[in-house]
C-alpha cells in the first residue's frame, strides 16, 4: 500500500463545509477547511476516489514541493532543482497554471513562464531533450501557488474540472454548473428520502444531480478521463477495483424525480443528458409551465431549483417572482422547496418569509440559496398538532 500524503481538494465558496463532510464519508483523513478549498490526506487509491467521488470538488491538487521564494531568479532555481524525472519525460506534454498573491510577483504569466523555463532546461540540461507544452490537452499540468513569500508547486489529478461529469451534452441558457447543482442540493438536505422535483429544469442538471445522489451513483463515473491517468505512477488496476467497490455501493431509490419546464427545446435536452447519465428509469420530464401546476404527490415533496434571475433572461421580475410565491403557497402544500437566486431584491416579491438564507456564488454572481416551507393547512395547526 501506498504512504498517505497531503491534497487539496478546491471548491466553490459557500461549499466548503459540505465538502469536508463527503471527504469524511468517503474515508479522507486530517480533514482542514479553507476558503473554497479543503485539504486533506489519503494514498493514491484515495486520490483516485476522490477524483471519481466527490460531488463538490472542483480539482484535486497533489503538493509535491513547497519553499520560499522573493524572486524569479530564486523561483527558477528552486524549480529546477526539483526531481522532475519522477513526474514527466521528455515525451510528456505538460501545461503550467499560476496563482500568485505577493508583493515579489505580480503577473502569474511571467511566473508560468519562469517555471517552465526551469523545466525545459532540466531536461535539455540532462538529455538533451526537452517535453514539449500543450496548453489545451497536457498529459501533466502542474499548479503553481504563491502567498507571499512561500510557493507551493502540485500536481493537478483531475485536468479538466470536475463539474464536467461527462454527461451534460446540452445546454439551456444559463445553465447551473453541476458542482455547484450537487453544494445546493446537499445544503438543502437531499438524501434521497422523498419525491424530487425541479420545476424549471432547464438541461436537468438539478434532475440528474438529484438521482446520482439518491441512487449513491460517483459524481464522475460518466467522465472518460483523469489526469492521473497520464502520470508515470498510474496504477490502472488499482483504479479499476476502485471503480467496481464504488459501483457496488450505489442503491435504489424508490420515489419519484420529476422536471417541468415550459420549453419544448429544454424538456428535449435534459432527456438528452439523463439518457447519457444513464438515468432514465429514474426521471420523469415534462412540458409544463410551473404557475399552472400542483403538487403531484400526496405525501412530502422536496424541490430544488433555479429560477431566472433577470441577468441573461429578459423578466418582468416583480411578476415573476410574486407568481412563484402564488404557486407555492397556493398548490404545494407539504413542501420543502429551495431555489437559489442573485436578485434579492426580486425575494420580497415572494410575499413568503424564507425559513433559511444561505450565501453562495453562481459564477460570479452573489446569489443566496432560499428555503421555503409550505405546510399541510395552516402553520398555525401544524405546530398545535405536535
Amino acid at each position: 500500500m501506498s504512504a498517505n500524503f497531503k491534497m487539496v481538494a478546491k471548491t466553490l465558496f459557500g461549499l466548503e463545509e459540505i465538502l469536508a463532510n463527503e471527504i469524511r464519508s468517503i474515508g479522507g483523513g486530517n480533514i482542514e477547511q479553507g476558503v473554497r478549498s479543503v485539504s486533506f490526506e489519503g494514498d493514491t487509491g484515495f486520490m483516485y476516489k476522490a477524483n471519481l467521488c466527490l460531488r463538490t470538488a472542483i480539482k484535486i491538487i497533489k503538493p509535491i514541493q513547497s519553499f520560499s521564494v522573493r524572486s524569479e531568479k530564486e523561483l527558477y532555481q528552486k524549480v529546477y532543482a526539483m526531481d522532475w524525472e519522477e513526474y514527466l519525460s521528455v515525451d510528456t506534454t505538460f501545461t503550467i497554471d499560476s496563482t500568485i498573491n505577493s508583493d515579489h510577483f505580480t503577473n502569474s504569466l511571467y511566473v508560468s513562464q519562469k517555471v517552465k523555463d526551469a523545466i525545459v532546461d532540466k531536461f535539455r540540461d540532462s538529455s538533451g531533450k526537452r517535453p514539449s507544452v500543450d496548453t489545451k490537452f497536457p498529459d501533466v499540468r502542474i499548479n503553481i501557488h504563491i502567498h507571499q513569500n512561500e510557493c507551493s508547486v502540485a500536481l493537478d489529478s483531475s485536468g479538466r474540472s470536475l463539474h464536467q461529469r461527462g454527461y451534460r451534452t446540452a445546454t439551456n441558457i444559463a445553465p447551473i454548473n453541476e458542482v455547484l447543482a450537487a453544494g445546493l442540493l446537499l445544503l438543502s438536505g437531499w438524501k434521497g428520502q422523498c419525491d424530487f422535483l425541479d420545476p424549471m429544469c432547464g438541461s436537468g442538471t438539478f434532475l440528474t444531480e438529484a438521482a446520482m445522489i439518491a441512487c449513491n451513483i460517483p459524481a464522475n463515473i460518466n467522465r472518460k478521463e483523469f489526469a492521473f491517468e497520464k502520470w508515470n505512477d498510474f496504477d490502472e488496476p488499482l483504479f479499476e477495483k476502485i471503480v467496481d467497490v464504488c459501483l457496488g455501493k450505489t442503491r435504489e431509490f424508490h420515489h419519484k424525480i420529476v422536471g417541468y419546464d415550459k420549453a419544448p427545446s429544454a424538456v428535449r435536452k435534459s432527456l438528452d443528458n439523463i439518457k447519457n447519465a444513464n438515468l432514465s428509469e429514474y426521471i420523469h420530464v415534462e412540458r409544463k409551465n410551473f404557475f399552472d401546476t400542483e403538487k403531484y404527490n400526496e405525501g412530502p415533496l422536496h424541490m430544488v431549483f433555479n429560477p431566472p434571475y433577470g441577468e441573461r433572461l429578459s423578466l418582468d421580475m416583480e411578476d415573476f417572482y410574486s407568481s412563484l410565491g402564488d404557486t407555492l403557497k397556493q398548490s404545494y402544500p407539504g413542501t420543502e422547496a429551495w431555489f437559489i437566486t442573485s436578485n434579492l431584491e426580486a425575494l420580497k416579491y415572494v410575499g413568503l418569509r424564507p425559513s433559511r438564507k444561505i450565501k453562495v456564488y453562481n459564477s460570479r454572481l452573489e446569489s443566496r440559496l432560499v428555503k421555503y416551507v409550505m405546510y399541510e393547512g395552516s402553520k398555525k395547526a401544524k405546530f398545535q398538532n405536535t
